[in-house]
């Protein structure tokens, strides 16, 4: 077992080579929340970390008198990132939500595990320290993260942390749970899938519906592929972005860490595509998309895209359409919608911008 000292060394090491957080960690073979765990207690690494202790819920609401800060929320392939303020926080120990007119989340705190301080110098003795909230899952994924910006109160954002300071107690990360296998096609009751799915009244339904039939959602698409879902052209991606931010379409964009979404709602506006090295001398190089605009930024591996569909849920106020992007490893990577407010239609010009999108045919039809 690595200890903590080992850890500090090998990661500054690694850091000062250019890896992120998390994978200098992975190089190391920890969780990111190991890692940063490691940090605790008195030394003399750039990095140091201070445990944080809930309520989470009452942590949020006290940051929206620090002004703009940056939100961060990821998964393994995409980076969802959101200048504002921590506005409207409301919910439990359970669930919560974020509802600021630039913060958007949904928030599962109950998969929240360990919370930190994070102070990290720069290279430069000139630059102020980075300062961040990470937040981690029993495996020590992180769910999510806060950043001072230029414009954050930092005497303010000090204060939160000292306000919620946890004493520096050893942090115990599990192992990696085990991806869960869908069941057999043979086994869904698909007729029923089908029909539930036609009497859906609002999008945010759908997650129950996986549930009662105890389906998979990848695999929901594919049983009623065709009536409700096709699948896309894995450039669909790109070039949803590209038609947005030429025609000025407002969209949404949706990506989940294990224990938040973050949502962004309005137009977006330069999207770079962005090749960079891998670390390792046997390293295939990365293709990032991204979106990299005042208050947003998306970086979305997409290389990595394995599967894109287009997916209609009815609702009452009509047919609601997504683009979503999954991995090859089956996980979601982010969902794409037009900019809409309950009560009202989908935007013709979102449901354009799907229709010109490349698709793939249908398994069944003939080349």
């Amino acid at each position: 077992m690595i200890n903590a000292q080992d850890i500090r060394d090998r990661f500054a090491a690694l850091r000062a080579k250019g890896m992120r957080h998390k994978d200098a960690a992975a190089a190391m073979g920890l969780s990111e929340g190991a890692a940063v765990a490691a940090h605790m207690d008195t030394h003399d690494k750039a990095l140091r970390a201070t445990r944080l202790h809930g309520p989470w819920v009452e942590l949020l609401q006290a940051l929206e008198l620090c002004g703009p800060v940056l939100a961060l929320t990821r998964n393994e392939t995409t980076v969802h990132e959101k200048t504002g303020v921590y506005e409207k926080v409301s919910g439990s120990d359970a669930m919560g939500l974020a509802l600021g007119e630039a913060i958007d989340l949904r928030l599962f705190f109950s998969r929240w595990h360990a919370g930190f301080a994070v102070s990290e110098a720069a290279a430069n003795p000139g630059v102020l320290p980075s300062l961040s909230l990470q937040f981690f899952n029993a495996q020590g994924v992180a769910v999510h993260k806060i950043f001072v910006r230029d414009a954050t109160d930092r005497d303010a954002f000090q204060s939160v942390i000292d306000s919620f300071t946890a004493p520096d107690e050893p942090v115990v990360f599990a192992a990696p749970e085990d991806k869960a296998v869908p069941r057999e096609d043979s086994v869904i009751d698909t007729a029923g899938l089908a029909e539930a799915w036609r009497g859906m009244q609002d999008t945010h339904e759908f997650f129950g519906l996986l549930n009662k039939f105890g389906v998979e959602r990848q695999q929901s698409f594919r049983l009623t592929e065709g009536e409700f879902t096709q699948r896309a052209e894995l450039s669909a991606i790109s070039g949803l972005l590209n038609e947005a931010a030429f025609d000025g379409t407002p969209i949404m964009v949706f990506v989940g860490s294990p224990g938040c979404i973050q949502i962004h709602s309005g137009p977006v506006v330069r999207i770079e595509p962005m090749e960079m090295k891998g670390h390792g001398e046997n390293a295939t190089p990365m293709r990032w998309l991204n979106v990299l605009d005042p208050g947003f930024n998306l970086h979305m591996r997409e290389d990595r895209i394995a599967s894109v569909w287009i997916v209609e849920k009815p609702t009452s106020d009509g047919v609601v359409t997504s683009v979503e992007a999954f991995d090859q490893q089956g996980e979601l990577m982010a969902m794409f919608f037009g900019a809409r407010k309950p009560g009202m239609p989908e935007r013709e010009e979102w449901r354009r911008i799907v229709r010109e999108l490349p698709r793939l045919q249908l398994a069944t039809e003939a080349p």
